[in-house]
């Protein structure tokens, strides 16, 4: 019983610390030389994910709708694959397929690509927009979906491959009923989530006999366009800059294994978050 104590203890400041600082914890190396995917690599958390990747020598791959000359510069052009929208079915395979025959196998995936309508939805107020919320569905729930069949079928994958899933913890019902209690609101964004999660949980189950890795997660509150529309709680809240949120995001990428494939993680703890 003490040793179970002395480890719970020991895991508590560990996870209290990565908190504060993630820099504590914090070594890219193990992803140096590897092949990943960022999937919305140009913009927001995506590229912050991307710079670092580069800085710890790891190759960027970069599929996104547009880009610009200083990503082209940073990750080599042919690195970098525009014109594809995680909706589109055809992009998806095509890009795939492309990734496949350019390239080695994909060591990790890093889905990245999402959307957060800006306007607050509420029954109350009237203001439900069934469209945008199809519309964030598409893209945060069936985008990595796309984006991972397509990868597996197109056999782009190495064997012991990683696929990571950008979600929020919006999509956890369990945690409506302690944040944003007696409020509701952003249905779309709520929903694409658990959807998100849900899918990838099946991918998780489906993947394991082929030896791949599914993680969901969650990259904590980050000062992006995507969250902006929060920008007077950014201070209250513990938002941080996205260069921070992307090492957290690798840094969870770096742990994953296959016997804790599914699972939604926090990056700024470090825990599981639950359904």
């Amino acid at each position: 019983m003490a040793d179970q104590v002395a480890r719970f203890a020991k895991a508590t400041e560990e996870n209290n610390q990565r908190f504060l600082d993630i820099n504590s914890v914090y070594d890219g190396g193990d992803l140096s030389g590897k092949r990943v995917v960022v999937t919305g690599g140009n913009r927001g958390l995506g590229l912050e994910i991307t710079k670092e990747l580069v800085k710890i020598g790891a190759t960027a791959i970069v599929v996104c709708r547009s880009s610009t000359p200083e990503l082209q510069k940073m990750v080599g052009r042919y690195n970098v694959y525009t014109g594809v929208d995680v909706t589109d079915d055809e992009a998806v395979r095509k890009v795939a397929k492309k990734i496949k025959n350019d390239g080695g196998d994909i060591d990790v995936v890093i889905n990245n690509a999402g959307y957060f309508y800006e306007p607050a939805e509420t029954i109350l107020e009237d203001s439900l927009n069934f469209e945008e919320q199809l519309k964030q569905i598409n893209i945060c729930a069936l985008g990595p979906l796309r984006v991972n069949s397509a990868l597996v079928n197109a056999g782009a994958l190495a064997d012991d491959a990683k696929l990571v899933i950008i979600t929020s913890q919006a999509g956890s019902v369990e945690w409506r009923s302690t944040q944003n209690k007696d409020e509701g609101g952003d249905y779309g964004h709520h929903m694409s989530r658990a959807a998100c999660n849900i899918a990838g949980a099946l991918q998780a189950e489906e993947l394991r006999k082929k030896g791949i890795t599914v993680l969901l997660l969650h990259p904590g509150f980050n000062r992006t366009e995507m969250t902006k529309k929060y920008e007077h709680i950014w201070d209250i809240e513990g938002a941080v800059e996205p260069s921070v949120g992307a090492k957290r995001v690798i840094y969870e990428t770096i742990q994953a294994k296959l016997e804790n494939t599914g699972k939604i993680i926090n990056c700024e703890d470090g825990l599981q978050i639950p359904w």
